[in-house]
């Protein structure tokens, strides 16, 4: 083996420290440089996207809040368009149930006074009735015919009138 000669050694050696010098300028000025360049480039734009990640992050987020707040702005005015709308119905039942117990309240007056009427008509003519049957009873009874007056004067007296 030509590594073992002994006679071959030196300049074994000064050729591996040429060629171990020469790689060595050669990844000192070219390959490190290069990977170090491309390391850099992949951090840097790794950072970018997290920056960007961040913005539509921050992005999204004022979204949400605005949404949120939109929604919420929605709900109230509903709920005051509602409550204002029950409170509208509320007032025209209110107006109309009022407008309703007067007409009752008017027409249970008509009617307390045509009951009355009805009443003291009746009452009238349960009096006349009253004496009428009363003269036939006495004309049947006795064979003779009493005098209206009397008779009307008779029932008035046990009437009460």
């Amino acid at each position: 083996m030509p590594q073992l000669d002994f006679s071959t050694f030196l300049p074994q050696l000064v050729w591996l420290a040429i060629t171990f010098s020469v790689l060595y300028l050669i990844m000192v000025k070219v390959a490190i440089p290069r990977i170090g360049g491309a390391i850099e480039d992949r951090q840097n734009k790794i950072a970018n996207d997290l920056d960007l990640a961040q913005s539509m992050k921050a992005d999204t987020d004022r979204a949400i809040a605005a949404y949120e707040q939109a929604l919420a702005e929605a709900k109230a005015k509903a709920h005051g368009i509602a409550q204002e709308t029950r409170d509208r119905l509320a007032a025209e039942i209110d107006a109309e149930r009022a407008k309703v117990d007067t007409q009752i309240a008017e027409k249970l007056a008509d009617a307390d006074l045509a009951i009355a009427a009805a009443k003291d008509k009746a009452l009238m003519e349960v009096n006349e009735i009253a004496s009428d049957v009363t003269g036939q009873i006495v004309t049947d009874l006795t064979g003779k015919k009493a005098s209206a007056a009397a008779v009307k004067k008779a029932v008035a007296a046990i009437a009460g009138n």
